[in-house]
């Protein structure tokens, strides 16, 4: 289907890294067939990072093998550092996430290593995997660009300067995260359209959180400044184990719903994301389940 906008899932990834239940690998499964029947283009299917630290995604290899398997959707990887990427390239995944810290504390808490460090960690994973056999595409993610709940302010001239290192480093795509939910509409306008400026033809995708509410709002105020794709997940499952106080994700209903209301094209059956937020439950009870159109 024709589609203005694209919305990659990261349930499987961040709505798990947080959560108290342990999913079945069969479940996961499931849940990813779910969503690539409902439309979604691109899913986070996990991460590779030390199942010590997070064991809920320590079957992530076996997830991105059989996601593979279905038709039509980029599966995505997340991968903190170079060894991860091997993994994540030798599993096949089609794309891969790697998160770089516009805080350092957040940095230092997430993936153990300072800013520029990460930056140097991103320039060899963007390396292995442009000279894969696959070529996996390479988007790499500004981790608190709008504010972190340990640093406190994170300067908006960094995060712009850290994009144009980035794409000059090699990055097929960028992401832009407000990984605790602080950014406003009138920020989130002002920062990405700083960002699109410097950047150019580089894709951006927006990855908001909603933890004062206003997720929804900053997507309306992307789609000002040119932004056409986002992450969100079902349920609004998710937030960030290294990041206190961050909550889930954009509920991805709301953020269907939103978009086809305001004329955009998502490809996305609402119907069938409500009932997939019911398996959910069932799946991962106990969970905080955001959102109102469900």
């Amino acid at each position: 289907m024709d589609r203005d906008i694209t919305i990659c899932e990261v349930g499987p990834r961040d709505g798990l890294q947080n959560a108290r239940t342990i999913m079945a690998t069969a479940d996961k499964h499931r849940w990813i067939g779910a969503l690539a029947a409902a439309g979604l283009p691109e899913i986070e299917v996990g991460s590779f990072v030390r199942p010590d630290l997070v064991p809920q995604l320590a079957d992530t290899a076996e997830v991105v093998g059989q996601a593979l398997t279905i038709p039509g959707i980029v599966v995505v990887a997340l991968v903190p550092n170079a060894k991860g990427a091997e993994r994540a390239i030798a599993a096949g995944a089609h794309k891969l996430t790697v998160p770089v810290s516009a805080s350092r504390a957040h940095s230092l808490s997430n993936v153990r290593m300072e800013p520029l460090q990460a930056v140097e960690q991103v320039r060899r994973i963007i390396e292995l995997a442009h000279t894969a056999p696959h070529r996996p595409t390479v988007e790499v993610g500004i981790s608190t660009a709008f504010g972190c709940s340990i640093q406190g302010h994170v300067s908006e001239d960094r995060v712009v300067e850290m994009a144009a290192e980035l794409v000059e480093a090699g990055a097929d795509e960028l992401l832009i995260a407000d990984t605790v939910g602080y950014g406003n509409p009138a920020q989130t306008r002002r920062l990405l359209g700083k960002v699109v400026t410097v950047i150019g033809t580089t894709p951006v995708i927006a990855h908001f959180h909603d933890t004062r509410g206003l997720g929804l709002a900053n997507v309306a105020a992307s789609l000002d400044v040119g932004i056409r794709r986002f992450d969100a997940s079902v349920g609004g499952l998710g937030g960030c184990p290294f990041a206190p106080g961050a909550t889930g994700n954009i509920d991805a209903e709301d953020c269907v719903f939103m978009l086809e209301s305001m004329g955009f094209e998502t490809g996305i059956d609402l119907i069938a994301l409500a009932a997939l937020r019911e398996r959910l439950k069932a799946w991962l009870p106990g969970e905080r389940y955001s959102g109102h159109v469900a």
